[in-house]
């Protein structure tokens, strides 16, 4: 089955959380600036917080004191944000938090709580891990499932991964436990470019949450921005001859696994995608598959 059939044959509830956290999970800061961008650029509404009073530890996420425009001064708190939008025929619950320090199960429980109360239906998580990869290449991006049932509505295979996890992971299980179907997105980002911003590998989750969701997210600059951020690294690859000569080692590899991949499929999917965004006015153009700079 295609892996943009989740949109034709939606779950029970057709309300979908897409969840990021920053941290561990997060490698470049990726996965919580894919859903930072729905919210701002889908115009999603807040709609619920949880208080982090007991899920931190605020000696390692301390709050953040700002002076606001009018000379006030802020103070913020590293919480768990709630937000809704309506995309087509799709409802979104975008959630954006750290990853909490302490009572992973308490806290993953009050999630789904809300979660509940918003008629969520499919838990999606965001995530970002630094590999093997050259920045010159499409980001690899991997969804899996671990929910048998969604894995028989959409083709997505099982994760093999085996060892230490993240909130994400836990977040998963306790959604596939409550009853809801599943799936996590994760981009891959080169290690020598580990800190954040990394726009293109954003923009390679936001594709991908594309064709699984069957939805159109407007781009804004961030095209603009993933072309920028790879020019970048290659000027600061070619500064230094040992880099440079590893970053080529890693496109050849890359290229070799790739050859056979030029299918048909791949053309057909970004060419629906460049269909949805013309008949929903966007004007961002077609984007390649995995960033704008293959």
């Amino acid at each position: 089955m295609d892996s943009t059939d989740l949109r034709e044959q939606p779950p029970a509830r057709d309300t979908v959380l897409v969840a990021a956290f920053e941290g561990w999970n997060d490698a470049g800061g990726a996965a919580t600036a894919a859903v930072l961008h729905l919210v701002e650029h889908l115009g999603a509404t807040k709609v619920a917080d949880i208080d982090p009073e007991e899920f931190y530890d605020f000696q390692v996420n301390r709050p953040v004191v700002a002076t606001e425009e009018d000379g006030s001064r802020s103070l913020t708190w590293p919480t768990t944000t709630f937000a809704t939008v309506t995309v087509g025929t799709r409802r979104l619950v975008l959630v954006h938090a750290t990853e909490p320090s302490m009572r992973w199960r308490t806290y993953c429980a009050e999630v789904l709580r809300i979660a509940d109360s918003l008629g969520v239906g499919t838990v999606v998580t965001l995530g970002g891990l630094l590999a093997d990869v050259p920045h010159s290449r499409p980001i690899p991006v991997t969804a899996t499932s671990d929910d048998p049932a969604t894995r028989a509505m959409v083709d997505l295979p099982a994760s093999t991964y085996e060892g230490p996890t993240g909130i994400v992971g836990v977040l998963q299980a306790a959604a596939r436990t409550h009853g809801m179907h599943g799936f996590s997105v994760w981009a891959a980002i080169p290690h020598y470019v580990a800190h954040g911003p990394s726009p293109k590998a954003t923009l390679a989750i936001l594709s991908r949450l594309e064709e699984l969701l069957g939805i159109t997210v407007p781009l804004g600059d961030l095209v603009d921005d993933a072309r920028a951020w790879e020019d970048g690294v290659d000027v600061l690859a070619g500064e230094d001859e040992e880099i440079a000569e590893y970053v080529a080692q890693l496109e050849a590899a890359k290229d070799a696994v790739d050859l056979p991949e030029a299918s048909g499929d791949a053309i057909a999917r970004e060419f629906e995608r460049y269909l949805r965004r013309r008949e929903d006015g966007r004007g961002d153009g077609p984007a390649r598959p995995g960033g704008p700079a293959a």
